[in-house]
């Protein structure tokens, strides 16, 4: 996608804060069009990096006027990233499946509806990227993360299924997986309560701390606004894209070539299980 031929026009999910408004604002001052999009707008009247819209991915009903608000604006939509997200921690023996749901319906089923209400324009344009943003966790099961790393790796499946029903369309998608970055996510995430009487009570309540710090020493979200500028820049974009320290990406090479016992007991042990 060639910025000096047109200027392409970005939608963003989740773009009011953390990896969304870097990717935003990093893009913005690139010389894209730029639309991000929060549940309550409202909150935040002093937004300034770029257009911010009401959409609540949960809600068809506001996909769809963001999205026609967008077209009557700009007539397209080159670029969309299904940025909006949410964490969830807890023993998956104390999860109320009610917040199962919840995370499911934000994390997989809101990318989905996105998507699928801005394809038809995409479609008449003849040309497209989707860019879903899913999660290094998303290649693997952690404990006491089991709903968010298969809420994620859901999402990557479908990425790799619909790819293919897109070409002919002239039209691409893509994962981004990031590892652990310093954003807010920690603190919008559900935490099933650490319970007194649980059996869980040590183990969860010891990872829950580890994760939390790794959230607060993760990387600069900067990194990520790159790399998405970089695949939007990209003729054919790859299936997988994943970023974040050696480590952690070298954490999904070892998934894929060490025995499943050997990769499960590393990773009892980074957790200290």
């Amino acid at each position: 996608m060639n910025v000096a031929q047109k200027t392409p026009v970005v939608l963003i999910t989740g773009g009011s804060s953390g990896i969304g408004k870097s990717i935003g604002t990093y893009l913005k001052q690139k010389g894209y069009i730029v639309y991000g999009t929060s549940r309550n707008p409202s909150k935040l009247p002093n937004f300034e990096p770029f257009t911010l819209l009401k959409l609540d991915v949960a809600d068809r009903s506001t996909i769809q006027s963001a999205i026609k608000k967008i077209q009557e604006e700009q007539g397209r939509i080159d670029v969309l990233i299904n940025n909006a997200g949410a964490g969830i921690t807890g023993p998956l023996e104390e999860i109320p499946e009610e917040e199962i749901q919840r995370n499911f319906t934000t994390n997989y089923f809101g990318a989905i509806n996105v998507t699928k209400a801005v394809l038809p324009l995409m479609r008449e344009q003849k040309s497209g990227l989707v860019i879903n943003i899913t999660s290094i966790a998303g290649y693997m099961g952690l404990p006491f993360r089991g709903v968010y790393s298969a809420s994620k790796a859901a999402l990557e499946i479908t990425t790799e299924a619909w790819r293919m029903e897109l070409k002919s369309f002239n039209i691409n998608m893509t994962n981004i997986a990031p590892g652990d970055f310093a954003t807010n996510i920690a603190a919008g995430r559900y935490h099933a309560p650490v319970l007194s009487d649980s059996p869980y009570k040590k183990s969860y309540g010891d990872s829950l701390a580890l994760m939390d710090d790794h959230v607060d020493a993760g990387s600069d979200p900067l990194e990520m606004a790159k790399v998405v500028f970089k695949v939007i820049n990209t003729k054919k974009p790859k299936v997988h894209y994943k970023v974040g320290v050696f480590m952690q990406k070298f954490s999904v090479v070892l998934k894929r070539i060490l025995p499943d016992r050997v990769y499960e007991k590393l990773l009892m042990n980074h957790y200290k299980l």
